[in-house]
């Protein structure tokens, strides 16, 4: 990628209500984990938001998000572990953001996508909710 690579974190809504973000943004500013990729590029945190919750229509309240992402520059989406974990709407989710943008489906702990019910290292604080 030539330029500044501008990066939006989105994280669950619910999820949103309780975490302060601290796991998205410790590796973020650390370049660890699923950001680990950005070692030696120039990057920037354009966003950081959540998905909009759980409404009649989920899917435009991302839509709204996307062209607010493209106005600021966003080129490469981060969706939060929360997400991954916990969102009946993350693979449309994954589908709808790469259309416009590069996709990463998850910021922190393992790489490797596990079921709601399962731990997820480093989001302890997630998973009571």
């Amino acid at each position: 990628m030539s330029g500044k690579r501008k990066i939006a974190i989105i994280v669950r809504h619910e999820t949103s209500q309780k975490c302060i973000g601290k796991g998205c943004l410790r590796a973020f500013n650390s370049f660890e984990d699923s950001f680990e990729r950005y070692h030696g590029e120039d990057i920037e945190l354009v966003a950081f938001c959540d998905d909009g919750g759980v409404t009649d229509d989920p899917i435009e309240n991302l839509k709204a998000r996307i062209e607010q992402f493209k106005k600021y520059g966003v080129n490469t989406v981060h969706v939060s572990t929360c997400n991954r974990a916990k969102n009946p709407n993350y693979e449309t989710m994954l589908a709808l953001l790469a259309e416009e943008f590069e996709v990463v489906g998850y910021t922190h702990g393992s790489a490797k996508r596990k079921l709601s019910s399962e731990t997820q290292p480093g989001d302890e604080e997630h998973n009571k909710l």
